[in-house]
């Protein structure tokens, strides 16, 4: 089988579990998920089946939706609620609307994160994880993230409380942790804070309206029906620009060919989408060291 499977990850489950699971109900070995999600988070978690592995990639790269809770007071180890309190501050003031709406809207565009100690981002060759659950403090790499979107998701005037908890969305690119997103916008209201809740409602073109549960899944498989759901491996390049190639060419393309850049070719530096016959190709992009050519970066139907 292959295609895309929009898996709903339930609370409790790593996203490996998840694929160990799929691959059991399923009965193959080629799966694999695009884009990790904590234990404690719910939400849209596509599954690569098959062939579909190979733009797996390309829906971890595309941007993803987020509807989460921040929750002033207290700061903990691992930035959300699994983990120990840190430091705790009661908070004996009100916080007004506009308040939060102006540092809500101070996150838009590139920000800098620090991945907390509690991620699977890797140094040295290990999770940060790894060290974290042996108490060692490493130095971890920055990196810039993008916030496209963020609004509060709270009628509330006035917010008051020994704790203050307030939802909200946000839209962002490729590795933003939303937990560290939470203890930055506590930071600037002036108070420790955490992410309280978390679901993912959007990866790529995937949404919530397009995902099956684990349950969904025993279903159509108990109903052979499985295959009318899984979404074809289009669907994960489907936010590239594409280019419908002629027989001619089409030859070239499934050996992998490296291509002269014709006049047709206008899409600068981006990776393209060849289609032939109404089926995704390959993928090509202007080679880095010719800029006269372009070469595959993935041949997906050949």
């Amino acid at each position: 089988m292959d295609g895309i499977l929009p898996l709903w990850k339930p609370k409790g489950m790593t996203s490996h579990d998840c694929v160990f699971k799929i691959r059991k109900m399923l009965k193959m070995k080629k799966v694999g998920h695009t884009g990790t999600l904590d234990p404690d988070v719910t939400g849209v978690l596509p599954i690569c089946l098959g062939k579909a592995t190979k733009v797996a990639e390309y829906i971890t790269n595309a941007g993803k939706e987020y509807e989460g809770e921040v929750t002033l007071g207290y700061s903990t180890t691992t930035e959300d609620a699994s983990g120990e309190k840190v430091d705790e501050v009661p908070i004996c003031k009100t916080i007004n609307r506009n308040q939060i709406l102006d540092v809500l809207q101070s996150f838009r565009g590139e920000i800098s994160q620090t991945p907390p100690m509690y991620s699977a981002v890797k140094v040295n060759g290990k999770r940060l994880y790894e060290y974290a659950r042996k108490g060692i403090e490493v130095e971890r790499p920055t990196r810039v993230v993008t916030i496209y979107e963020i609004e509060l998701l709270d009628d509330r005037k006035v917010f008051s409380g020994n704790t203050i908890s307030f939802r909200f969305r946000v839209k962002c690119s490729k590795g933003t942790y939303i937990r560290t997103l939470a203890v930055s916008i506590g930071e600037k209201l002036g108070f420790p804070a955490h992410m309280s809740d978390l679901t993912r409602t959007s990866s790529g073109s995937f949404t919530k309206e397009n995902c099956l549960t684990f349950s969904d899944i025993e279903t159509r498989l108990s109903e052979n029906t499985l295959k009318d759901v899984i979404f074809p491996l289009d669907r994960g390049v489907s936010h590239l620009p594409k280019y419908v190639i002629n027989d001619t060419l089409a030859e070239k393309v499934n050996n992998g060919a490296v291509l002269e850049k014709e006049e047709w070719w206008t899409f600068g530096e981006e990776e393209v989408v060849f289609i032939h016959q109404n089926q995704v190709k390959a993928i090509y992009k202007i080679h880095p060291e010719k800029p006269h050519l372009i070469k595959p970066v993935k041949v997906l139907n050949n």
